[in-house]
């Protein structure tokens, strides 16, 4: 038997995000292993402990957050991959979010449900935080919507991801002002699940009611901390299993002193894990709002535009022109679009067959489910579950 690989893992464990690379990084050692690693309780803002040296690494999986940290982790001469996302060093490759798809899973979220007053709370100077307000402002803008961003300027006094949103914590009176003073009904993404608890928060704190005036939704799906709201929290998937498995793949590779083909690797969000934080739809008109939940709840179950106008005690006519009026799309679209989206979930979470999620859809022909996902997603279900499962092999 060969000597097992040693590798340091300087990954936080107090957070979901970071348990879940850890989840994915185990995962990848169990089939490819054995492989030992050197790992402690961390919080993301803890220093790269002393006399790594001595354990004489192979490898070393970290999320390296500045220069230093970098400095420090290059000395032990091994094979490295970082999976911060941050600004990134040259020698270092990378396995990271693709923020890109975070951002677009966020705001179709809440643009499906109707949201075309946007609001955006981060960290001010955070990197991430301020990569992703960008890019929800930019689509924002092409799907036509206003979008409105919490501005917090300093001076901060701490500094590390932890303690700066622990700050920010007691600084809740800004916050809460902004909140108060959006456009209501509003769709606010936050940059992560930390900054969305807070602002959940905030709206208990001055009686703004979630979902009814404000929707929100976080990033990471930290399934603790998204339970431990009130009320729970909607939040994007960004993959983190999937990150930590490719990450383990790669630094297995530089070991064998195989070349990265990519100096990142960006992985792509998997989903929205909706609560009910973002469970409402911003409809004004009765009619309308009646029929988009009915669709969510039925759309499944074989669906008609003719049932739904029969359901809503309305003509045919009627429904179609308020769906264009609200939505920009007819009946018959919207069903499919939540079919869709069931059979999204199905092909990340399950392993079933193409035939077997065709029918919990709500699709009578397979191949119609094909046809019109690939329309949708300009791909096939199939090369979809690829990009988003991780298989052994």
């Amino acid at each position: 038997m060969g000597r097992r690989v040693r590798i340091v893992l300087l990954i936080e464990t107090s957070r979901g995000y970071g348990r879940m690379l850890l989840d994915g990084i185990a995962d990848y050692a169990r089939t490819y292993g054995p492989w030992t690693f050197f790992q402690g309780e961390r919080s993301i803002d803890d220093p790269v402990p002393p006399r790594l040296r001595q354990w004489k690494p192979d490898g070393v999986i970290a999320r390296i957050l500045d220069r230093k940290q970098a400095t420090q982790i290059r000395r032990l001469g091994v094979p490295i991959v970082d999976v911060s996302g941050g600004a990134g060093f040259a020698d270092v490759p990378q396995v990271v979010p693709d923020q890109e798809s975070v951002v677009r899973a966020a705001l179709d979220h809440l643009l499906e449900r109707g949201y075309r007053q946007l609001a955006y709370a981060g960290l001010e100077g955070v990197w991430f935080s301020d990569e992703r307000r960008d890019l929800f402002m930019r689509h924002a803008a092409e799907a036509g919507c206003r979008c409105e961003v919490f501005q917090e300027r300093g001076p901060w006094h701490a500094s590390g991801l932890a303690r700066r949103e622990e700050e920010t914590f007691r600084r809740d009176r800004g916050l809460i002002a902004w909140l108060r003073g959006l456009p209501k009904p509003v769709g606010l993404m936050a940059c992560n699940d930390t900054r969305a608890y807070q602002v959940l928060s905030a709206c208990g704190e001055c009686g703004i009611a979630v979902p009814g005036e404000i929707a929100v939704i976080g990033v990471n799906d930290d399934s603790v901390l998204c339970k431990l709201s009130d009320p729970p929290l909607s939040s994007v998937d960004p993959n983190a299993h999937r990150i930590g498995y490719e990450a383990a793949a790669l630094v297995s590779r530089l070991i064998d002193g195989k070349r990265p083909a990519r100096a990142v690797i960006r992985i792509e969000a998997a989903s929205v894990v909706a609560r009910q934080s973002t469970d409402a739809v911003a409809l004004a008109d009765a009619d309308m709002a009646a029929a988009v939940e009915y669709i969510r709840q039925h759309a499944c179950e074989g669906l008609t535009s003719d049932d739904l106008a029969v359901k809503l005690a309305i003509s045919r006519r009627t429904l179609y022109r308020l769906f264009d009026r609200h939505l920009g799309r007819s009946p018959r679209e919207e069903i499919t679009r939540v079919k869709l989206e069931r059979v999204k979930d199905l092909l990340t979470t399950t392993r079933l067959p193409a035939e077997e999620i065709a029918r919990l859809a709500g699709f009578e022909f397979t191949e119609t489910m094909h046809r019109l996902f690939r329309q949708r997603f300009g791909q096939p279900p199939g090369s979809y579950r690829a990009r988003r499962r991780i298989e052994p092999g």
